[in-house]
């Protein structure tokens, strides 16, 4: 019975001293950090004419360091897209307002400057166009595109970015016989971040 008292406490303590130890070094590999910057949008794909439309974006991020180089970044972006028709109503505006998410594999040379591609998921939020242009929604309630993109971020964490984010998916959620729906989203974003 002292015996296997003796090795409980053992036991336990090493697998307290374990967790202790892993859970410290799953933080030391953990960064937080906060993203702004501006958006050029516009629709590829579609049949009808269109402009490049000017947005934002902005939110935070969450960065977990594989090794030295290599890190996976999930962000969590506010972001305006869409596109300017044109010769309609003076060039109305469809602005489609985003929550995206990226999750992508960021390399980073000694230099600071990093390269990083991957998929992302935008949910709308909310679309502002006249009503007048269809009955009803206009965009789908998902988006998927991949993206990819350049940067440099410095030791102290402050960072800017360039990033090109392709649709996968085909935006128009309406009923047309004119128009073709599977048009998809054409971002740009240009990026000022800082890491904690």
């Amino acid at each position: 019975m002292k015996k296997l008292i003796i090795f409980s406490i053992i036991l336990v303590s090493s697998v307290n001293c374990f967790s202790q130890s892993f859970t410290k070094n799953l933080f030391k590999r953990l960064s937080f950090g906060v993203k702004a910057g501006a958006n050029y949008s516009n629709f590829t794909n579609a049949d009808f004419e269109t402009d490049g439309l000017v947005g934002f974006h902005a939110g935070g991020l969450v960065n977990f360091k594989l090794n030295e180089h290599l890190s996976i970044e999930e962000e969590f972006l506010f972001s305006l897209q869409g596109a300017k028709l044109k010769g309609v109503n003076d060039n109305e505006s469809i602005k489609l307002y985003y929550m995206t998410v990226p999750i992508l594999l960021k390399y980073r040379t000694n230099s600071g400057i990093y390269f990083e591609a991957g998929p992302q998921v935008g949910a709308l939020m909310k679309e502002d166009l006249d009503k007048t242009l269809v009955d009803g929604q206009f965009a789908k309630k998902l988006d998927f595109g991949v993206a990819a993109g350049l940067g440099f971020q410095a030791r102290n964490g402050l960072g800017i970015g360039a990033r090109y984010v392709a649709g996968l998916s085909g935006v128009g959620d309406f009923q047309s016989t004119v128009v073709k729906t599977d048009f998809k989203n054409s971002t740009v974003q240009a990026s000022v971040f800082y890491v904690f």
